[in-house]
């Protein structure tokens, strides 16, 4: 059996004869099953802002390690991490020393860190380095770059896998876990660590401003059409999978920037998740009693 000319061309073409879109591919992969499952634990702890301070916050970490020694991927990522676990540390001792609450916090340091961060590349980077730190590149992904996703990926659904009951239960029931002597606190921040590291993988990819998409899109989608939570962590790992195939062939043949195409196709699954999922708008409006005249 042949594949027609135009499907080849359309769908597998681009992967078979370029090895920059099978890299692409395998860490928009990578990320997508990371990634998402994380983004459905940060909706059901109602942090989902949260994903979107961290991946801001990292920037000034990225900046600085830009700053030392240019485009680095092992130097930003080192710097990122620092400086989304130093924002989550600083956030959290200011809303215990303060009246101010943690999303607060959250809200006026990840501000000031993209501010920050955007002023030190522009001072000693071109608009073209500013672009490529905040936006990304899934199609200029080297082989440093996808072993850098790639050992994030392995190493988070390791750690989830190990720690898949406790992180539940600290999700669902915390005054449980701290009554049966489990240490919430510690849950918590492993979760975040866990979170800053998919957020750093994904700024080569996607940038540091576009890596939430792919984090919070389809956990967000995933919900409006399952209520257990197995079910939501597959979906939204095939949601963002999905997502990345049909960005990265899009942009191939669209010729537009890789991570927004990828965060768009995401946006449509939402939408569509929205318009059709038996938690979106049509099942409801199909189920309401018609009144009879």
């Amino acid at each position: 059996m042949t594949i027609a000319p135009w499907l080849w061309d359309s769908l597998i073409g681009p992967f078979a004869e370029f090895a920059f879109m099978r890299r692409a591919l395998v860490a928009t992969l990578a990320l997508s099953l990371s990634a998402a499952p994380l983004g459905v634990f940060l909706t059901l702890r109602r942090m989902s802002l949260l994903g979107d301070a961290l991946s801001h916050a990292v920037l000034p970490g990225v900046a600085v390690g830009f700053l030392l020694f240019g485009l680095s991927l092992p130097a930003m990522a080192l710097g990122g991490v620092v400086a989304g676990l130093l924002v989550a540390g600083i956030a959290g001792l200011v809303s215990r020393a303060t009246n101010l609450k943690e999303d607060a916090s959250l809200a006026a340091l990840y501000l000031v860190a993209l501010a920050i961060g955007v002023a030190l590349i522009s001072r000693q980077g071109s608009q073209l380095d500013l672009l490529h730190i905040l936006f990304g590149s899934a199609l200029g992904v080297d082989a440093a770059g996808l072993l850098l996703v790639a050992g994030v990926a392995s190493l988070s659904l390791l750690l989830l896998a190990a720690g898949y009951r406790g992180l539940v239960l600290e999700t669902f029931d915390p005054v449980y876990l701290s009554a049966a002597g489990g240490r919430g606190w510690v849950w918590q921040q492993g979760f975040l660590m866990l979170v800053v590291l998919n957020l750093v993988a994904g700024f080569q990819t996607l940038g540091t401003l576009m890596a939430v998409g792919l984090m919070m899109l389809p956990a967000v989608s995933a919900r409006l059409w399952h209520e257990h939570l197995s079910a939501q962590l597959v979906n939204a790992s095939v949601q963002a999978m999905l997502a990345s195939l049909a960005g990265l062939l899009l942009s191939y043949h669209l010729d537009t920037p890789s991570g927004p195409t990828i965060i768009g196709c995401a946006g449509v699954l939402y939408a569509l998740s929205l318009l059709l999922s038996p938690g979106g708008w049509l099942p409801k409006l199909l189920k309401r009693p018609h009144r009879v005249a």
